[in-house]
């Protein structure tokens, strides 16, 4: 995984390879700057008036290597200042820069940004050297001016981001205010919050993460990572000549009522297709001759009902015993939602045996109920325990709204997990995972396709895959959410977002993980 740094862990990897490696930052900056351009040359080849906007600070002496290494293009610099505001590093590199014969105009107030305004926005590709990864309030005054014009520059030239697009805060998601769109971003060493946090990612463009020479041991008690394909792919390793069924897990999984017996197929069928080598769907005995039809590599069981058709107290009992012989159970998709079943859930759930996905209607059966008076269920079982809510449902397990889930998703995610003593997977654009111990991963595949029903049963099914398989729940979550929006992707772009269905996600899995062999190397 790579780590996901704040503004105060980037300072501190830069301060102690600086004291105890011994790289100057001076050395740092021409790196950070060298590496940039080489980006920028390398995407667009036929650039011949760069334009490169310079702050005050270490954001423009990056800048100012930038343009030295663009020289031979004749670039146009602007500094966002006069040339006594810029101190340290950064005015070393300013020197260099007009030493090597590089011209640079002063930008001393909104009066002298206003006679080259158009000018600075008409080259053929931008270097927003503005701002860097400490801004936590509104640009103001001049860089204020700046990047609002840069922001409404619409369509005009791309522009590369040094470190992060002016404007954005490298601590959080959340956008506030004005801030440039970059095309591509060139950050240093490690991404942060911003460039993988939404809607803030939404401005990032394409990403590169530079080596600048600060050793990644250095980068290491980061609390946020961004999960790669290495990642997934470690839960697939090959298969050994003498495997059997019986080596790769057996799934419970307890879903499906009346008019939802889809969602217990596409579970199951997502467990199977993520190597379970044996799937048992327990559904309401009213569902289970079109579970059964639905996918015939997966056993049934019934689930005893009352006159009513819904779950009788029998059910629980019948539950534990089948997932006392299952490696797994996966529970919640299509359950219902009626008063019976919501009981079943809250007493199944803390005597489940063994490893558990709660999702759906399992989600929703543990969440306070105003009408009944009754608080927020148990969420956690007698083992390790995976509950994949989405902001919905999320905010009702913690009595709260989609906007504030969505506001704050890292710190929702992470404070539930370490609340519960659960994994908690809040499902949506980069979908966040959070551990009991305050761990979290953002995951960067999916798309906006999947935004459709039926999406979230492939997942529980996946992970319940991965947990049968006897992979630690860190593990088993985090590659199956990777998984799960890679097979998405590649669904999207087989059928389109639009025409996009949950059971072109199952129908992409199998490629999906024979695409992890090349990860693996």
């Amino acid at each position: 995984m790579v780590p996901v740094l704040t503004a105060a862990e980037m300072r501190e990897a830069d301060r102690r390879t600086i004291e105890e490696v011994g790289l100057p930052g001076v050395v740092l900056m021409e790196s950070a700057g060298a590496a940039v351009a080489r980006a920028l040359r390398e995407r667009w080849p036929r650039a011949r008036r760069p334009i490169v906007l310079c702050g005050k600070g270490n954001n423009g002496g990056d800048g100012f290597v930038v343009a030295r290494h663009l020289l031979s293009l004749a670039p146009e610099v602007f500094l966002a200042g006069v040339r006594g505001d810029v101190k340290g590093d950064a005015r070393v590199h300013m020197g260099a820069y007009e030493r090597s014969g590089g011209r640079l105009t002063e930008l001393a107030d909104a009066v002298a940004w206003e006679a080259v305004r158009e000018r600075a926005l008409s080259g053929d590709v931008i270097v927003d050297a503005l701002l860097g990864t400490g801004l936590n309030e509104a640009p103001a005054g001049l860089l204020g001016r700046i990047v609002g014009d840069l922001a409404r520059a619409g369509q005009g030239a791309p522009v590369v981001a040094v470190d992060i697009p002016s404007g954005l805060s490298s601590d959080t998601g959340e956008v506030s205010w004005e801030t440039v769109r970059a095309s591509l971003t060139v950050t240093f060493a490690a991404p942060k919050l911003g460039h993988a946090l939404p809607p803030a990612c939404d401005r990032v463009g394409e990403l590169v993460v530079a080596d600048i020479g600060i050793p990644r041991a250095l980068l290491t008690r980061a609390r946020l990572w961004l999960v790669e394909a290495e990642d997934a792919a470690r839960a697939f390793p090959p298969r050994a000549a003498a495997a059997h069924k019986g080596a790769f897990g057996h799934v419970l999984v307890v879903a499906g009522s009346v008019g939802k017996t889809g969602a217990a197929v596409l579970a199951a069928t997502a467990a199977l297709r993520t190597g379970a080598g044996l799937v048992t769907v327990a559904t309401p005995e009213p569902a289970l001759a079109l579970v059964a039809a639905g996918r015939p590599e997966a056993m049934t069981e019934p689930l005893p009902v009352g006159a009513s058709g819904a779950l009788d107290r029998e059910a629980v009992a019948r539950a534990l015993a089948l997932a006392k012989a299952r490696q797994a159970v996966v529970l919640g998709p299509g359950l219902g939602q009626d008063g019976a079943t919501r009981e079943f859930v809250r007493e199944f759930v803390p005597r489940c045996p063994v490893p558990l996905v709660v999702d759906a209607d399992g989600l929703n059966a543990l969440a306070p109920s105003p009408r009944s008076g009754a608080g927020r269920g148990t969420l956690r079982g007698v083992a390790a325990t995976v509950v994949t809510p989405h902001p919905g449902e999320m905010a009702r397990l913690l009595a709260s709204s989609s906007e504030e889930v969505q506001r704050r998703r890292l710190e929702t995610a992470r404070s539930l997990a370490m609340e519960e003593g659960v994994h908690v997977v809040l499902k949506g654009q980069r979908t966040v995972i959070a551990d009991p111990e305050g761990r979290a991963a953002v995951n960067p595949t999916g798309n906006p396709g999947m935004a459709t029903g039926g999406t979230g049963d492939v997942l529980a099914g996946v992970i319940g895959a991965l947990l049968a398989r006897g992979l630690d729940a860190w593990i088993a979550a985090t590659a199956g959410v990777y998984l799960h929006g890679l097979a998405g992707d590649r669904a999207g772009a087989a059928v389109g977002q639009e025409a996009f269905l949950a059971g072109d996600v199952v129908d992409a899995l199998p490629g999906a993980i024979r695409a992890f062999e090349h990860a693996r190397g």
